[in-house]
């Protein structure tokens, strides 16, 4: 499992954990995990206007909001994507992608401002039913991401 030997390169403190119930979605993985939605760090790709991938690591208490990123980011847009772009960028199924163990790196990497309100978070670790605890200092320091207000 890439997300597995990803977090373990890269000293990850926490341990996946399988959940038997889908966490496609970040309500579904806070209900599975009993906690707030807040806390869940959700792993949305966009494309840049360059054809590249980009790599939102938000909060599931928000959407993104795209104009505000692109707006951030200089761009006049940002391109949404299919599954297929998604499984061949990063490797994952849409409601598995996992923020680490990438096939191909993301041209950007942002992670949300909110999620710093969390002492833990929880990220996908590859698969909808696994995830695994996180902080928003070990995601940052994992992924290399820009921290970023990117929706309200």
């Amino acid at each position: 499992m890439r997300a597995a030997e990803a977090m373990k390169s890269l000293g990850v403190q926490g341990s996946i954990v399988a959940l038997s119930q889908s966490a496609r979605t970040a309500q579904e993985a806070a209900d599975a995990l009993g906690v707030e939605v807040g806390q869940i760090a959700s792993s949305l790709i966009f494309t840049l206007p360059t054809g590249g991938a980009l790599l939102i690591i938000t909060s599931g208490r928000h959407r993104v909001d795209t104009n505000l990123v692109a707006q951030n980011l200089k761009m006049d847009s940002l391109g949404r994507v299919n599954a297929d772009f998604v499984k061949e960028i990063s490797g994952y199924s849409i409601g598995g992608v996992s923020p680490l163990g990438w096939i191909s790196k993301p041209e950007i990497t942002l992670i949300d401002e909110a999620l710093s309100d969390y002492d833990v978070v929880w990220a996908a670790a590859g698969h909808p039913h696994a995830v695994y605890p996180t902080s928003f200092t070990e995601l940052l320091e994992c992924t290399g991401a820009q921290p970023m207000v990117v929706g309200e």
